[in-house]
């Protein structure tokens, strides 16, 4: 795959503070990142350095091959922006911001308009006055902009922020299909559970520095926490059946309910007993960990 960014080993300081430390990754072409981590965590810095607001104090970013704060103007012309605070002038209509974007992006403001639809915004709000959007409206505008010249990096800091179910599941639609045609999203977000089933990737970052790296299945085998498993079990059936190698069950919602954390080294091999007698299960459940266990479980370990 292309590399469409590279961070290699980048320090940013603001006099004494260093607000990045040692930072080393690569974006590659269709793929979808979650950069994640408390505020002041770095992540907002990173984002900078990407689209050359800012340079490193040390180390070098590069984004389609270049320098994104000193490389050619087509370079930067690839690279769109959602930030997480939309601000927009409130007398402009819908149509005129985005024809205001297009111009200074170089893109012809005729093609703009076609992206009103794809990010859902009705065609009656178009030539409304912004000050008459709602937050969420306005975040679709936002989005509108950020897809001005079809970017092969895309960079989005907590873009589902005032969208109401339905328009999130149609946003992430949307950056499916900017996958398919070879566009890097990174996306910058505290809202994990929502992240877990939509990224390829992701990246950690806690106090300046990157403490995980990789798919979710990989960060899983890194952290080595335990699965839940859950049983119930038919009327008649005992627990204690269903021991294997030293398990406790825990009483779950009812009697016949129950469920244990298992090592992932023991998980099929528990899998496998509880299965042998089916006539005496109504349900199993599986739990792997989530973003969210993994999240605390690397920022904890990084506290240590």
């Amino acid at each position: 795959m292309t590399v469409t960014a590279r961070v290699a080993e980048v320090t940013k300081k603001y006099n004494a503070v260093e607000a990045i430390r040692d930072v080393s990754f690569e974006l590659v072409s269709g793929e979808t990142v979650a950069l994640v981590g408390h505020n002041g965590a770095g992540k907002t810095t990173l984002i900078k350095l990407l689209l050359g607001l800012i340079r490193p104090s040390s180390g070098d970013v590069a984004v389609l091959g270049q320098n994104p704060a000193t490389g050619e103007w087509s370079v930067r012309q690839r690279l769109g922006y959602l930030p997480e605070s939309v601000a927009f002038h409130l007398a402009l209509t819908g149509r005129e911001t985005l024809q205001f974007y297009a111009r200074l992006k170089r893109v012809d403001p005729r093609k703009a308009l076609a992206l009103f639809e794809r990010v859902g915004l009705a065609s009656e709000a178009v030539d409304r006055p912004v000050r008459t959007y709602s937050k969420g409206m306005r975040q679709r505008l936002g989005l509108a902009q950020a897809l001005l010249g079809e970017p092969g990096l895309l960079l989005l800091d907590e873009p589902t922020s005032g969208l109401d179910p339905a328009l999130r599941r149609s946003f992430y639609d949307l950056v499916d299909d900017l996958r398919q045609t070879g566009c890097t999203v990174l996306l910058s977000s505290h809202a994990l559970t929502e992240l877990e089933h939509r990224t390829d990737r992701v990246i950690i970052v806690n106090k300046g520095r990157k403490v995980a790296d990789g798919a979710l299945e990989e960060l899983r085998r890194v952290a080595k926490l335990p699965t839940r498993v859950g049983i119930q079990l038919t009327a008649g059936t005992r627990i204690a059946e269903w021991e294997c190698n030293g398990t406790k069950w825990s009483s779950g919602r009812d009697s016949s309910s129950f469920e244990t954390e298992i090592e992932p080294s023991k998980k099929i091999e528990l899998l496998r007993h509880i299965t042998t007698n089916p006539a005496q299960l109504q349900a199993i459940t599986v739990t792997e960990p989530s973003l969210d266990d993994l999240y605390a479980h690397f920022l904890g370990r990084n506290a240590r």
